[in-house]
């Protein structure tokens, strides 16, 4: 997928002039919040969980070479075979020998961030492969020629009408007075086109919510059955995963999987919670003749131990996207690669740099609600000020913003200076907007006016009002110490 993210302003100001999107996204902006709060709450131990599920990706993360290699070791005994990913390409070459080998043309896949994230699916026809979407919102997308605006809902930005509309015109055997105006009827449109393709490919491909390293199993979660059919019934079942998938027993999984269909989807539990452990043995009624994992770095391995090492927690559940003021204003296309919403605004950064993904971790009111709602209570709004800082310091931002850092920076290094300043420019400010209390126009706030008012500062500084009320000396407060 094209890295777009230097485009974020002006894909933002269409996106906020879509009125079609705004619809969907209007209705997105209250069903996840809702359904997760009602869930959490019928949990009285669920803060419990989030604390321990924490505890067990630290412990992981911090030992995750040896459960790596312990989850080879497993994934080898039950008849599997894994292969090692440095890099995106090095992955898509993995799939494409594997495909290669047993001669597929066409292949199967469930619902999977990482093969986004590496571009799969453009390989592949580029190779004469052609991969099928099986999860719903993921061939639905699929046939508009996009890529998911959401991690768990890649369809989000639709309504109803656009998907018939899809159907009708890709379907051609569709009959024209078939009714398919209910969500229903387009999902039974769907599975009438996409059952016969499970049994004609070779190769079925997934990704994995997680990877244990005590089995050797890994773990899908679906509501939609799609990924168990993907995985069972084609030759050859090949797994795309990350290296930070990895949990050690399925203890650790049980406990983490509490929490992440709760923060995701408000259930308690996903309709389906798949593991898949090598092979077909002896005596199984199904499943896959070869059973293949490919574990991929893309830059895993630079974040840990760094400032951002904590945003290898994530379980990709899309609570904080759920949550975020600035995705439900703008949606997840907007973002301009694969992960969106507040983990995006971390993660993009890290893995494509922050000279492609800058305006990213400047997109946020730094509310905190991405971070009170992370199962995994990973610190994002800090992260972002993290990579804000590093834009800084490499010149990455507007000459415009650095000079005015810069100069509001040599008043803040001299606090008698500052006081001074403030104590001339505030009351100033205040007397000039009035009644009021707002301005409509400022010079070198343009950015701000022209969308909505300025409200004017009070007519006293926060250490003149401190002063007043708690008698404090003057000079006793503001660094003079």
């Amino acid at each position: 997928m094209e890295i777009q993210s230097p485009q974020f302003k002006e894909k933002a100001r269409n996106a906020l002039a879509n009125e079609q999107l705004q619809r969907a996204m209007g209705k997105a902006k209250t069903g996840f919040i809702s359904k997760r709060k009602k869930s959490v709450e019928a949990l009285p131990e669920f803060e419990d969980l989030r604390s321990s599920a924490r505890a067990i990706k630290d412990h992981t993360l911090a030992h995750l070479d040896l459960y790596l290699e312990a989850y080879e070791e497993k994934v080898k005994a039950s008849g599997g075979h894994v292969h090692w990913a440095e890099t995106a390409e090095d992955a898509r070459q993995a799939v494409l020998a594997i495909c290669r080998a047993a001669g597929a043309r066409t292949v199967t896949k469930g619902k999977s961030m990482i093969t986004e994230e590496i571009a799969l699916n453009d390989f592949l026809e580029k190779e004469g492969i052609r991969p099928v979407e099986t999860d719903l919102g993921e061939y639905i997308i699929q046939l508009r020629g996009e890529h998911p605006s959401h991690i768990i809902g890649p369809a989000l930005h639709l309504n109803k009408e656009q998907v018939e509309e899809d159907f009708r015109r890709v379907h051609t055997q569709l009959p024209e007075e078939r009714d398919l105006s209910q969500p229903e009827s387009l999902l039974g449109e769907a599975r009438e086109i996409l059952r016969p393709q499970y049994f004609t490919a070779d190769v079925g491909i997934t990704g994995a919510n997680m990877l244990i390293a005590e089995t050797g199993s890994s773990i899908i979660v679906t509501n939609e059955g799609n990924g168990d059919l993907t995985q069972t019934l084609p030759r050859i079942h090949v797994v795309v995963a990350s290296i930070e998938k990895i949990v050690p027993t399925l203890e650790d999984a049980s406990q983490i999987l509490r929490v992440l269909a709760r923060s995701a989807t408000g259930q308690d539990m996903s309709v389906y919670t798949t593991l898949s452990t090598g092979p077909r043995r002896p005596g199984d009624p199904d499943g896959p003749e070869e059973y293949h994992v490919i574990l991929l770095d893309n830059g895993r391995s630079s974040m840990l131990g760094t400032e951002f090492h904590e945003m290898l927690r994530c379980i990709r559940c899309g609570a904080c996207m759920n949550h975020c003021p600035v995705y439900h204003a703008v949606g997840g296309h907007a973002y301009g690669w694969v992960y969106p919403g507040p983990m995006g605004a971390v993660l993009t950064p890290s893995l494509v740099g922050v000279d492609k993904s800058g305006h990213l971790p400047n997109a946020s009111t730094f509310c905190g609600r991405c971070e009170s709602v992370c199962p995994m209570q990973i610190p994002l709004p800090r992260m972002m000020r993290h990579w804000r800082e590093r834009e800084f310091e490499r010149g990455l931002n507007p000459a415009t913003q650095r000079y005015g850092l810069g100069f509001w920076a040599f008043f803040a290094r001299r606090p008698r200076l500052y006081r001074l300043a403030t104590s001339l420019a505030i009351p100033t400010l205040s007397g000039l907007a009035g009644r009021r209390g707002w301005f409509r126009s400022l010079p070198l706030a343009g950015g701000w006016t022209r969308y909505r008012d300025l409200p004017a500062p009070q007519s006293r500084t926060f250490m003149q009002q401190w002063q007043a009320r708690s008698g404090a000396p003057h000079g006793r407060e503001g660094g003079d110490r």
